[in-house]
């Protein structure tokens, strides 16, 4: 498959970052995309809305679908399912992208943020590839795609905050799991994740502002790596933790230079990588 024309994808999260990045990308194609997001206002450190990147996906050439979901909350999920099933006919692709951050050593990090990324991350993930597989079974090539790190047990990758970490590989084994769970369905589940800095308000707001967004790339990265695992043969290609520049290197792209904010500065490397 070569492209994701008349494809329906539900992403999360889609209404900013990354996500959006993957419907725009998918919505060139001619695809459906089902913007899975809580934003419905303007939010002065978050720009973008479910409406919004609605907006932008048909401009770019999709269908959009905007639903308010909090993943936390699986009735909402459901709910928005069942909405482009009705509009769309089906469900093709799952992209699990909506994610929680909190970067804070195990003494410092609140409860009430530990649940939160553990609701978002690990349980939203779950709940959000539970709803939806009914739906992918019935699917000519089904994917699900996971923007989550590789499980690299190493303590460096732990220690500074255990919390996300853990948040953030339970989304990871997830897809280690379901990839193996539904590979007789011919449902791949894979996982993707940035080597470097990803140039997103999260990365603006929490790692330094715009000096630290001089050593990322551009979400375009993640979107076009993404494009290319979601058109492979399902059935041949599951069970993977992808990093974005390896994708594009096997698909013969060698000058990642356009990717880059600032070709001039020293990429700054993504934590797990």
């Amino acid at each position: 498959m070569s492209n994701l024309k008349n494809k329906t994808l539900f992403i999360t999260g889609a209404s900013r970052g990354i996500g959006k990045a993957i419907a725009l990308r998918a919505a060139r194609d001619g695809a459906n995309i089902v913007v899975a997001a809580k934003t419905t206002e303007p939010h002065p450190k978050l720009p973008g809305t479910i409406y919004t990147a609605a907006d932008e996906i048909e401009q770019a050439g999709g269908r959009a679908l905007a639903c308010k979901v909090d993943i936390r909350f699986q009735d909402q999920i459901q709910a928005a399912a069942e909405q482009a099933v009705e509009l769309f006919g089906g469900i093709d692709i799952l992209v699990n992208n909506a994610s929680a951050i909190f970067l804070a050593g195990t003494l410092e990090t609140p409860m009430k943020r530990y649940d939160l990324m553990h609701s978002v991350n690990a349980r939203g993930t779950f709940s959000t590839s539970q709803v939806c597989l009914p739906y992918l079974k019935q699917a000519d090539n089904p994917h699900i795609l996971n923007i989550s790190p590789p499980l690299n047990m190493e303590a460096r990758w732990f220690a500074p905050h255990v919390a996300y970490t853990m948040a953030k590989y339970g989304m990871s084994l997830c897809a280690l799991g379901m990839a193996e769970e539904f590979k007789a369905d011919g449902i791949a589940v894979n996982a993707l994740w940035p080597r470097t800095g990803i140039a997103t308000a999260a990365v603006r707001n929490l790692l330094g502002g715009e000096a630290a967004i001089r050593g990322c790339r551009h979400p375009a990265i993640m979107a076009d790596a993404a494009h290319h695992i979601l058109t492979q043969n399902s059935r041949a290609c599951t069970g993977n933790f992808f990093i974005d520049d390896d994708v594009l290197r096997e698909a013969g792209i060698t000058d990642f230079d356009s990717y880059a904010v600032d070709p001039t500065a020293p990429l700054m490397p993504d934590f797990f990588v």
